[in-house]
């Protein structure tokens, strides 16, 4: 299987996280738990915002677009990766590695736009409110959700398609516990760099464009707190963006510690470690940080609970 030879290659090896040895076990338990607790928690807060009148609000309908993004997130990547760590790596057949490729950077796409949309309802709410029913209205939100889930998976097609074009041979071994774009593109024996310029272009509107427009709205909205006389309203207006913010800050800051700095400074057990965070802890994380930090779903859990 890994020896090496000048036939094409039909599977790759993760290798996963080697040497746990005893903490294996104790390792396996809390990646479990921690996709079953992001399943759970981020449900919950679909079946609230779908349920309960007072959060029928635009804030909280992308919040729940927000919550599907991430269990679609996890169960890519987390059921495939307790496998590998079970059994101190696992056999993936090319054509399914490049698949979950393709979802991951389609489902991470969708997150970025989900964010900076948000971004834009926060801006609208705080610098705009006299308008913002009238703009942010049921027909423009649902429009903006379309657009959103659309363009994520429509715009790494053609990364996709040309992955899919690209030949192995020799090695197939993938020291990462999922089927990340970098390993891939290394164990390649085709020429890469048009690829590899893709990506770079393809980053532009993924990453680099919402991020931006994330900053300006945001620059926006503190102009606009700043501006609010009493301290006590200013803290309101912050309180309806804060959480939002973190979420921001923690998931672009993975992102680019991942994808946009050059993987060859980092050691392989540090860029394990910043995937496992962006792939497991964030999607775990970003529903509590906004459970905890929203008056109104504290509320309505704590209807539910009572019931």
């Amino acid at each position: 299987m890994l020896e090496k030879n000048q036939t094409a290659v039909t599977e790759f090896f993760l290798l996963g996280f080697q040497g746990l040895g005893s903490l294996k076990l104790i390792f396996f338990l809390l990646i479990f738990i921690a996709y079953i607790m992001t399943i759970t928690v981020n449900i919950v807060i679909i079946i609230l915002v779908s349920t309960k009148q007072q959060l029928h609000l635009p804030m909280y309908f992308f919040l729940k677009q927000m919550s599907a993004v991430e269990i679609i997130k996890v169960t890519i990547i987390v059921p495939n990766m307790l496998y590998v760590i079970w059994l101190n790596g696992g056999l993936v057949y090319v054509k399914g590695c490049i698949t979950q490729t393709y979802l991951c950077a389609a489902v991470g796409s969708t997150e970025c736009f989900l964010l900076t949309v948000m971004s834009y309802d926060r801006y609208l709410a705080i610098c705009n409110p006299l308008f913002y029913n009238a703009i942010m209205d049921f027909k423009l939100r649902y429009r903006l959700a379309i657009c959103i889930w659309m363009f994520g998976f429509l715009v790494n097609v053609i990364t996709l398609v040309l992955l899919f074009n690209l030949q192995f041979c020799e090695l197939n071994v993938i020291d990462h516990f999922f089927c990340d774009l970098a390993p891939i593109l290394e164990l390649s024996c085709s020429d890469t760099f048009g690829l590899q310029i893709e990506i770079v272009l393809i980053c532009i509107p993924i990453i680099l464009v919402p991020f931006s427009l994330i900053t300006l709205s945001y620059i926006c909205i503190f102009i606009t707190i700043l501006g609010i006389s009493t301290t006590m309203k200013r803290k309101k207006a912050f309180s309806t963006c804060s959480s939002h913010l973190s979420v921001v800050c923690i998931f672009f800051g993975t992102l680019i510690a991942t994808y946009l700095v050059p993987n060859k400074g980092h050691a392989l057990t540090v860029n394990k470690v910043i995937a496992l965070v962006y792939t497991v802890i964030t999607p775990l994380f970003n529903p509590v940080i906004y459970s905890l930090r929203n008056k109104e779903i504290r509320i309505a859990i704590g209807k539910n609970i009572r019931c």
